[in-house]
């Protein structure tokens, strides 16, 4: 009775497997699974190219509308109910890439890896008649088998000579071609396995600030399911100095930012002057320089103290950026100027209650009005940056090696040659998975070289 419970419980154990061998895997490592599957995954990465990812529910109610919709379907709604905005963290998104990347794991064991194996294994032929079905082969007359030995040594053929009988030869080489498939298979996986941990674990950030302050990361627009807030704390940055190169024209040349990374104890851990395509790199946490504005402005009244007023980014529906304020000139706030800028270079506009233009100043410059000084000391900028954080870079990255390092080592043929020697005839054969017509230009100039032997 015990013998025939543990054979039914083995039995229960035995059969899921079956079914997974019978059922599954067939379906897994189906080459047009995997197509189907790197079609979808490369059409909503297009999406997520050709859509913002992670603005505002405003920003896609603007631009798109449910009247007229975008290819007639392409709503906000539809783009917020689906993730189009966040399409490389939503759950099936990442389940596409999981299954991709099981698709191509079930075919490196079920069929790169027994395929490698079998290229191992090797056997002597001792029979002319199979050297008849080899794409490539002959017969020769009064050759040893030993000199076919340098010759192949020198096409860099590893050989076997059979220990039972000296007249049975084996040569290959590409063995690596064999490989290639497989490390291949293997830096695609690490780089799904890459996407997926940096998804689900990473965050980004746009923050924008005043040139002169100091600032933790904490505007995170989108984040994985497990990021953690450690990677952020005990430490923050400093803007030291933000400032815009023009060129001649009055057009933008680069903006820079120089920053530091403090600890708690406001102590610099690292300094870095950043511009666009040159970023801050800090615990794997990146900052860009994406954007500028104008944070405030730094005035001041007769022989007052210098005070700076914030200035905000105005409506100008969609012609041009203009930044202003409102800067009192009585102390019962009842009068006072506008003041607009709409670069770094130091010109202020200067507006009186009714709209009207009084004056243009610069930096440095006082003018009168309402029957006071006013001075506009300085323009202060804010340097807007784009925050990543992705620990899967590293997997990637890696994974790209390894994928670019397997398409070469797929380059390499695998060749293979056989000898046998019968009395005075000497039977030479080979074949080769790819490059057939190199791999007959070398056996015919082996058997050339053999021929010329045979006649001297």
């Amino acid at each position: 009775m015990t013998v025939d419970t543990k054979s039914q419980e083995l039995d229960l154990f035995s059969q899921p497997i079956r079914l997974l061998k019978r059922k599954v895997l067939p379906v897994l490592t189906d080459l047009r699974l995997a197509i189907v599957l790197l079609l979808i995954i490369a059409l909503f990465s297009i999406s997520g190219t050709v859509i913002e990812q992670g603005q505002t529910p405003g920003f896609y109610q603007a631009n798109y509308p449910e009247h007229p919709a975008l290819f007639g379907f392409l709503t906000w709604k539809v783009i917020q109910v689906v993730g189009l905005d966040h399409v490389y963290r939503t759950w099936w998104f990442l389940a596409l890439l999981v299954l991709f990347g099981t698709s191509l794991a079930a075919c490196t064991f079920t069929r790169q890896l027994p395929t490698l194996k079998a290229a191992r294994k090797w056997q002597f032929y001792d029979d002319p008649k199979k050297f008849k079905k080899l794409a490539l082969s002959a017969e020769l007359n009064n050759i040893e088998i030993d000199s076919v030995t340098p010759i192949l040594t020198e096409k860099r053929y590893k050989i076997f000579l059979s220990q039972e009988n000296n007249h049975l030869m084996y040569a290959r080489k590409g063995i690596v071609g064999r490989i290639g498939p497989i490390i291949v298979h293997i830096g695609i996986v690490m780089i799904l396995l890459g996407g997926i941990w940096g998804a689900v674990t990473g965050f980004m950030a746009q923050e924008m600030i005043a040139s002169g302050d100091t600032f933790q990361v904490q505007n995170i627009i989108d984040a994985g399911a497990w990021f953690s807030h450690d990677v952020l704390e005990d430490w923050s940055v400093t803007v030291n100095r933000f400032w815009i190169d023009y060129t001649p024209k009055g057009d933008i040349d680069q903006f820079y930012s120089d920053l530091s990374v403090v600890d708690n104890d406001d102590q610099e851990i690292k300094h870095e002057k950043i511009y666009v395509n040159k970023p801050l790199r800090y615990h794997g946490v990146v900052f860009y320089q994406t954007d500028w504005g104008i944070s405030g402005v730094k005035v001041k009244l007769n022989n007052s103290p210098i005070f700076q007023l914030p200035m905000a980014l105005l409506d100008t529906k969609g012609q041009g950026r203009i930044w202003g304020t409102w800067v009192p000139t009585k102390p019962d706030l009842s009068e006072g100027v506008s003041l607009l800028a709409k670069d770094l270079q130091g010109m202020v506009l200067v507006y009186d209650a009714k709209g009207k233009l009084i004056n243009t100043v610069r930096s440095g410059m006082k003018i009168p009005v309402n029957g006071i000084n006013l001075k506009v000391v300085d323009i202060v900028g804010s340097t807007g940056l784009q925050i990543k954080y992705d620990p899967g870079i590293p997997i990637v990255y890696s994974g790209f090696a390894l994928l670019m390092l397997g398409v070469v080592m797929s380059y390499f043929s695998h060749s293979q040659i056989w000898v046998l020697q019968m009395g005075e005839n000497l039977y030479v054969g080979g074949k080769t998975n790819r490059a057939q017509v190199s791999f007959e230009r070398e056996v015919l100039g082996i058997l050339e070289r053999l021929t010329q032997l045979a006649k001297n």
